[in-house]
């Protein structure tokens, strides 16, 4: 079973940038699809991304499609979402999810980590 960690969230103006990362233990990293998801105050978790096992290819819900990247560097186990243009509206708690099975760009991930709060100050 693979475990998640996030780092590199925090505080930042709106237009300004963050890259967050996740690294996986425990498990083949290479064989999981890892996505990016996000949850607000008050709302429900939202998918924010995707990338696939080893093609890297990539998907994106349309309000970050432009302004968001996910890459994954399968040597160190670790996936980043770049996300640079930040608005108010992409406060949230990050978190990364992995799955084994199943396309990466359908969400239903199994394992998942504990989050990190990012705040986009206007």
């Amino acid at each position: 079973q693979v475990q998640l960690v996030e780092s590199g969230g925090g505080l930042v103006q709106a237009g300004g940038s963050l890259r967050l990362s996740c690294v996986a233990s425990g498990g083949t990293f290479s064989s999981y699809a890892m996505g990016w998801f996000r949850q607000a105050p008050g709302k429900e978790r939202e998918f924010v991304g995707a990338i696939t096992r080893r093609s890297g290819g990539t998907y994106y819900t349309e309000s970050v499609k432009g302004r968001f990247t996910i890459s994954r560097d399968n040597a160190k186990n670790t996936v980043y979402l770049q996300m640079n243009s930040l608005k108010p509206e992409d406060t949230a708690v990050y978190y990364c999810a992995a799955k084994l099975f199943g396309l990466a760009s359908v969400a239903n991930y199994d394992y998942w980590g504990q989050g990190t709060q990012v705040t986009v100050s206007s």
